[in-house]
């Protein structure tokens, strides 16, 4: 599976102008004599400058081994690119693409969403992954996390013999069973700082599978690191990209929705219980967090799956809440803030909006939403037709329809449920379909055929 020369186009911009992957050296190490007293002065000051190396340019270092690996292995990538064709390629989903996003078989009719299912950034990830497999054979080959929020492909990765670092809780991992000379995979959210300090001092090969999209948001961490800002992460603060951003902060609080970060705004500006806010947000900050002296000056950054207008609204939120602690003119001394959301998301987002806002001249009775439960950014696409009242679903995979005219789906509490799917076997069915970011067309496919089948075995029982 090649990747759209958009798409190409995307990650080379990324790259330039966030300098994700091109490591920066800290300083030269000088040879010392007994009798140069200038060198060993200078010797000494790029030793301290070294200790101080920020978290980012640690990164960038650990980078610079010829051991890790971004760029993907060329010997394998035409057998990995025909296999990720036939795993993923939807026939039925390139037909809806060609005629307008709509289609209508066995009385049901589909409108697609205009924007859908696997985005550059996990396209990028999965073929890094696969490649990783077949370029190393024989070895052992680990990953630290799922690799994406989508259980076809971590199945799939299984079947490879990928073994999984195993969870011990609290965040913490098993690493003991990786081995000198083993492979280990980093997966399309990143992993921690302290993980990749782990990995880089032991004898393995890492294969970076990092969406250049988290980079750029641990960029942006950094400089609020470097301008000694607090920052204030809209994300979950317990998902794997979290996790990871985290890692590389120095001083951070996580806001999970706009309810908290307004809690946090009126603590800038008001004050409050230091002792009740620091236990609700105690999982969500840094060790030491005192919102007293860490909250005078913020930057913000998000999870790059959240959903981009909640993030728009927390930055007015931070930067009025500075101009009424500070005044209009010092406020901008007090607050920062990057654009940090994905464009994968935010398309996805737009286009499900779109199909909401028509819903009723469209006659659709319900919206269906293919992509992992775990996956944040998929969950994010339910809440859309959910907050407009409009019934929908949110399904891991097509055994979520049952041939009982049930469905199993996930809420948007995060319950898992299921009732009556299809209201009325008689009429026919107009429906809204969409996938996150990391669901492949054929997962689409499945999902779709399972209800066509539905009405066919119920139409056929009529006869």
């Amino acid at each position: 599976m090649k990747f759209a020369s958009s798409s190409l186009l995307a990650l080379a911009a990324l790259a330039t102008s966030s300098h994700a992957f091109t490591p920066v050296p800290i300083g030269h190490r000088l040879f010392v004599t007994p009798s140069s007293s200038l060198s060993l002065r200078m010797s000494t000051e790029v030793t301290d400058e070294t200790k101080k190396a920020t978290k980012k340019e640690k990164r960038l270092q650990y980078m610079k081994s010829p051991s890790f690996y971004r760029q993907g292995f060329k010997d394998v990538r035409p057998a990995v690119e025909k296999s990720m064709e036939d795993q993923f390629k939807s026939s039925l989903v390139d037909e809806l693409k060609s005629s307008n996003f709509v289609i209508e078989k066995d009385g049901v009719k589909v409108h697609l969403a205009k924007d859908f299912g696997f985005c550059w950034g996990v396209e990028r990830s999965i073929a890094l992954a696969y490649e990783a497999v077949e370029h190393f054979p024989g070895k052992t080959v680990h990953i630290t996390n799922e690799l994406i929020h989508n259980p076809e492909v971590n199945d799939r990765l299984h079947e490879m013999n990928v073994q999984f670092i195993e969870k011990l809780g609290e965040g913490k991992k098993d690493f003991s069973k990786v081995g000198e000379g083993d492979v280990v995979i980093l997966p399309a959210f990143g992993a921690s700082f302290e993980e990749m300090s782990l990995l880089n001092s032991k004898n393995v090969d890492v294969v970076d599978t990092t969406c250049p999209w988290v980079s750029k948001v641990w960029n942006t961490v950094d400089t609020h690191q470097r301008k000694g800002l607090t920052s204030v992460i809209h994300g979950k603060y317990g998902h794997e990209e979290t996790v990871a951003t985290t890692s590389f902060c120095e001083d951070y609080i996580c806001v999970k929705d706009i309810k908290e970060a307004e809690m946090v705004a009126d603590y800038i500006v008001n004050g409050g219980d230091k002792e009740k806010f620091l236990k609700y947000f105690e999982k969500a900050v840094s060790e030491g967090f005192d919102p007293d002296t860490m909250l005078n000056k913020v930057g913000l950054a998000n999870q790059t799956t959240m959903y981009k207008k909640e993030t728009r609204a927390i930055g007015q939120l931070m930067q009025k809440a500075m101009m009424k602690k500070f005044g209009p003119v010092e406020a901008k001394d007090h607050y920062l803030e990057f654009d940090t959301i994905c464009d994968a998301t935010q398309e996805r987002q737009d286009a499900i909006h779109e199909l909401v806002e028509n819903a009723d001249s469209l006659g659709l009775d319900f919206i269906l939403v293919v992509g992992g439960w775990d996956s944040s950014n998929t969950a994010h696409l339910l809440e859309i037709p959910q907050k407009a009242g409009i019934r929908s679903f949110h399904i891991n995979k097509a055994s979520c329809i049952g041939a009982d005219n049930t469905i199993t789906h996930r809420t948007i509490k995060g319950d898992i449920v299921t009732e009556k799917f299809l209201e009325d076997m008689d009429k026919k069915v107009v429906m809204g379909v969409t996938s996150g970011a990391s669901t492949p067309d054929k997962a689409v496919q499945d999902s779709l055929s399972q209800i066509f089948l539905l009405k066919k075995v119920h139409s056929g029982s009529d006869e």
